[in-house]
């Protein structure tokens, strides 16, 4: 293959450790019903995944240790195959709460550590065991920890505990990623951000990658079937230049998609429930785009977020007020 040949793994800075370009995702709120994170988990090991992405808040990681549990016990996988990437909560962003939220998700995923743990968002709530704890008129209760002496002292302090190998950042912005690396005794090595050929998220692709922080994308293809989309909205898996090169790669769009990400230097979380799309969105391996086409995709950017974490809005440090 060319120039435009990519890697099934990336290699993290400070670790060495090979992250498969590809996760499973598994976040469902809108979709999700009793069995069906678990059965994909599943499928997607059968298929060849070996990067499950999960979080606390998505309430998944029960049904993923229990699947990865089960895969094991068959003898089809190794837990060291698997690459496992969880992500801490807003409410567990004191220095201690921190680990407690490794320490219970591993409780969950049936593991003695993770691969990776990702700040979800850099806006704290209030501590305790409610996830979104709201006052009296409905309003989520916030609180101010600091996103480096509270938040990465205590993601540092799950490295040196063995609880996970490598930590990074979700939804951070330029100015707070550069507060965590110019103080970081380990750096961030990850950076999980929104990402699609409608929000192709360019400045903060750059400005991480130059921080030497490999940087994942969500919503990867846009998120089509979100229930708040408008039928106004832009949607890259129904745009013309999309289907048109997929006609002539003999591909699907969501393929197409995916190739685009990957040849970015991305690595992609992509979610479904479907055995079939589970397979196909996985199956990209085999073909690439021309320099012409990922400027054709990359000129459908419309600068379009989808998640904007509006409870976060009035959080001091909600991250998408800066320019990226």
């Amino acid at each position: 293959m060319s120039s435009n040949a990519v890697s099934k793994t990336i290699t993290l800075p400070r670790t060495g450790d090979r992250m498969p370009a590809i996760a499973y995702g598994t976040w469902t709120v809108w979709l999700s019903k009793p069995g069906e994170i678990y059965s994909g988990v599943k499928a997607a090991l059968d298929a060849g995944y070996r990067h499950i992405d999960t979080a606390w808040v998505y309430d998944t990681e029960d049904e993923i240790g229990q699947a990865i549990a089960d895969k094991i016990e068959e003898g089809a996988i190794k837990r060291e195959d698997l690459f496992i990437t969880t992500k801490i909560w807003d409410n567990y962003h004191s220095r201690e709460r921190v680990k407690l939220n490794v320490e219970r998700s591993l409780a969950r995923l049936q593991t003695t550590y993770v691969d990776m743990v990702l700040v979800h968002w850099p806006t704290s709530f209030k501590d305790g065991d409610d996830n979104f704890p709201k006052d009296e008129n409905g309003k989520i209760i916030y609180s101010t920890h600091d996103i480096v002496e509270d938040i990465w002292r205590g993601m540092e302090d799950c490295v040196d505990a063995g609880l996970t190998r490598n930590i990074g950042l979700s939804n951070f912005n330029s100015q707070q990623i550069q507060r965590i690396v110019d103080a970081a005794r380990i750096p961030p090595t990850n950076l999980q951000i929104e990402i699609n050929p409608n929000f192709t998220n360019d400045k903060l692709v750059e400005f991480a990658q130059s921080k030497n922080i490999v940087v994942s994308s969500y919503a990867p293809l846009g998120a089509p079937g979100r229930p708040w989309r408008d039928s106004t909205d832009p949607c890259a898996i129904e745009d013309p230049v999309i289907i048109n090169i997929a006609k002539s790669k003999g591909k699907s769009p969501a393929q197409v998609i995916i190739r685009w990400h990957l040849q970015r230097g991305l690595a992609v979380c992509v979610k479904s429930v479907n055995p079939e799309r589970i397979r196909s969105n996985i199956d990209v391996f085999d073909f690439e785009l021309s320099e012409e086409e990922m400027a054709s995709i990359k000129g459908l950017n419309r600068n379009f977020r989808l998640y904007l974490q509006d409870i976060c809005i009035e959080h001091p440090e909600y991250p998408f007020n800066a320019p990226f």
